[in-house]
């Protein structure tokens, strides 16, 4: 006998912001990604919503990064459903508790999960992270407060200035 086994609906949610065009994924019940534009290849725009109406997380989700582009959301409040290894999970969990407009070093994270000499470690699970600025992967910066990567890319790539956007945006020094 067949059995039936329903598979979560997935939402894909195209976001409107100042830095372009972001895509939001969740499951109805969870946010399971969000992607930046790759820098330079969209038009930027107000951050305008874009979810059904029926949507209830899309909104809240469309809602809270809206606050957040307008300096007025400094947390997020969305339940997460986030696929990665033990460790990735770890990293992430301490990238949650950076708060607004401070910064921390890839060291410091190691040290925060328990494994001190795995600063680079922790940049790989830093660059796989599925939601950036809700999970702000952004606030890490390498040993002697410089840049370290971000995107996927090293301190000269292309995702630079979206970093330094970020900490501007959130208003640490030096950015």
């Amino acid at each position: 006998m067949p059995s039936s086994v329903s598979s979560p609906t997935a939402y894909k949610l195209k976001l409107t912001s100042p830095i372009g065009t972001l895509l939001a994924e969740h499951d109805g019940e969870r946010v399971t990604g969000l992607h930046l534009p790759k820098p330079g290849t969209h038009q930027k725009h107000p951050f305008a919503a874009e979810p059904s109406r029926d949507d209830a997380l899309g909104w809240a989700l469309s809602e809270q990064l809206r606050d957040y582009f307008r300096g007025r959301r400094r947390e997020f409040d969305l339940p997460l459903s986030l696929a990665g290894t033990e460790f990735q999970q770890r990293v992430w969990a301490a990238l949650s508790e950076i708060p607004y407009g401070e910064t921390r070093s890839y060291s410091d994270i190691a040290a925060m999960v328990g494994i001190p000499k795995a600063p680079r470690a922790v940049g790989q699970a830093n660059s796989r992270n599925p939601v950036p600025i809700i999970v702000p992967c952004h606030r890490v910066l390498a040993s002697g407060n410089r840049l370290g990567g971000y995107m996927g890319s090293g301190p000269d790539g292309p995702g630079a200035e979206l970093k330094r956007w970020f900490l501007r945006h959130e208003g640490v020094a030096g950015w």
